[in-house]
């Protein structure tokens, strides 16, 4: 969808040129030019840019946006403002139902701006061009500012801090801006700028609909010293009731018991729990009863700061992909927006977690080596070789003297393992192929930054585990067979059968994908599955604070 945005906004561009030359001659004269030239002037000198006591956020777009229009208005003339405008208004103000924040666009500033201009037009009093020149910088910049929040959120995933500076190179900002303004387009251009995907929207639509919970009241609090028995009777059930008839969990039309822990209500906490990552066994326990008793606040907040990283992730994900939601442990193959495989993964532990990013799969490795992370070998390797130096042996882990190409292979009983510590441990540790190598019987590449990549694994009983965080980074796929068997099926060479017969030897084997696949690593704590529920996972690695501390940050006082 971007990159067919992109071609209308060239040619929306292209024909743009002979428009504003005669909207321009219209509506704006050379006083005008002159003051909004010397103000660009004054911005260009500056890294803060003040304009009516706001801080002008686009100071490396609007010099160029206006010398291209050789510093004629962009909204406002002698008649004073453009309707486009008040879309632009309209957009803000819309701006929070995409969990942003319609005061930092400016909103009242430029509300009371174009009132006082349509009241002195109304009472015939001549227009100030300072203030003109004041209100169009001022929307220029709502504009720039919200469309760079829109294609690529507000906070930088990699410092998470609030970007007040709108510096966005997926696309040239100042030249959708002429063109929506060009073509009487702005909320349509705004609107395309946002995460195209279902999910984005569906998530965004839960948002009303819990802010209206919250809005009505809320849920009840449920008492948690007391029993919740199946068959057991109170006026707590009634109140379970309407709690899970809120979040959508039990059909009010439903016949049943309305003070009795019956089948129907049974059958409502076993959606509730499935879609809270917790075991759909319809007992509620302490987890239960803790998760029904989150305020519904906290869950619209959940809800804006997955909208938010939504922004992050690119437009086009591919026509097929692999998707790993972090926070869910769980793996999805997706196919033309639906999900054609499903797999238990584990995630990186508290102090190792697994990072977010988006690279394609380039090639898979049978019977893979693991050349072992220089810090895994000294934290968690080297403190057991000190207590035994056969642990090597008996863990098939050979010692080269380095990581240099062709560096040659030690006996790990001819070092003296009692000298070595982390500041000078130059050895590379490798585990040979086998049915115990940490890395399982298969290795899925997608090379990165940071050397983090998808793998079988030994340890089978962790995928049981309600919470998987046992790695040291790299996620470790349970159904990896299937994984490669679906990865392979465009290579006539290969089958099902050829995958097994290597899986049962040592023999290392490189495969080279014929057609690469991204995969996106996610992190979601809130999202809407393809059934259309709503689905909440405890924030394990505890992301969801700072990034709410980074959202609630204003724009620097001036």
């Amino acid at each position: 969808m971007l990159k067919y945005f992109l071609l209308v906004l060239i040619v929306f561009f292209s024909l743009s040129i002979l428009i504003a030359e005669g909207w321009a001659i219209q509506t704006t004269s050379d006083e005008f030019s002159d003051r909004m030239r010397a103000r660009i002037q004054a911005l260009r000198l500056k890294n803060h840019f003040i304009c009516q006591r706001e801080l002008v956020c686009g100071v490396s777009v609007i010099p160029i946006f206006y010398g291209k229009r050789e510093f004629n208005p962009a909204w406002c003339g002698k008649d004073g403002v453009s309707s486009q405008a008040d879309d632009l208004l309209t957009m803000i103000q819309g701006s929070d139902r995409e969990g942003l924040i319609p005061s930092d666009y400016h909103l009242m500033r430029l509300k009371a701006l174009i009132t006082k201009v349509r009241q002195k037009q109304s009472n015939n009093q001549p227009l100030d061009i300072e203030l003109l020149v004041d209100l169009d910088l001022l929307l220029t910049d709502a504009f720039l500012l919200l469309a760079s929040h829109l294609l690529a959120g507000r906070v930088n995933p990699e410092t998470i801090h609030t970007e007040w500076m709108v510096v966005n190179p997926k696309i040239d900002l100042a030249a959708a801006l002429e063109s929506a303004l060009n073509t009487n387009s702005v909320s349509a251009v705004l609107e395309v700028l946002r995460p195209p995907q279902a999910g984005y929207q569906a998530l965004r639509d839960k948002l009303q609909r819990y802010r209206y919970i919250a809005k009505e009241g809320g849920w009840p609090v449920l008492p948690t010293k007391t029993s919740w028995r199946k068959d057991d009777h109170g006026a707590r059930f009634y109140l379970l009731r309407k709690r899970l008839e809120l979040s959508g969990d039990l059909d009010p039309t439903k016949p049943g018991y309305v003070y009795m822990f019956d089948e129907v209500l049974e059958i409502a906490i076993r959606k509730f729990k499935a879609r809270h990552g917790l075991n759909p066994d319809g007992i509620i326990d302490a987890r239960t009863l803790a998760a029904l008793n989150v305020p519904v606040e906290e869950r619209v907040r959940q809800i804006e700061l997955n909208l938010e990283r939504w922004r992050w992730i690119p437009h086009e994900l591919g026509q097929r992909y692999i998707m790993v939601n972090i926070a869910d442990f769980k793996l999805n193959v997706v196919e033309d927006r639906q999900t054609v495989m499903e797999s238990r993964v584990v995630v990186g532990k508290d102090y190792r977690k697994t990072p977010v990013f988006s690279k394609n799969m380039t090639h898979l490795v049978l019977n893979p080596y693991w050349n072992i992370p220089t810090k895994i070998a000294v934290e968690d390797i080297l403190p057991k070789v000190k207590r035994n130096p056969r642990y090597l042996i008996r863990r098939n882990i050979k010692v080269f003297e380095s990581w240099e190409e062709g560096a040659p292979e030690l006996d790990p009983l001819s070092i003296d393992w009692s000298k070595v510590d982390e500041n000078n441990f130059s050895f590379k540790f490798r585990r040979e192929p086998g049915p115990r190598n940490d890395l399982g019987r298969i290795k899925f590449m997608l090379p990165n930054k940071f050397a983090v990549y998808l793998h079988d694994t030994p340890y089978r009983g962790l995928f049981r585990k309600p919470s998987r965080v046992f790695s040291s980074g790299c996620i470790r796929v349970e159904k990896s067979t299937d994984l490669a068997v679906y990865l392979i099926r465009d290579d006539p060479q290969l089958s099902r059968q050829d995958i097994l017969e290597t899986l049962k030897t040592t023999e290392r084997q490189v495969i080279r994908l014929q057609n690469p696949i991204p995969v996106h690593l996610l992190y979601w704590t809130a999202w809407v599955g393809q059934d259309g529920l709503l689905h909440f996972r405890e924030d394990v690695y505890e992301r969801d604070k700072p990034l709410d501390v980074a959202l609630r940050e204003r724009p620097p006082k001036v």
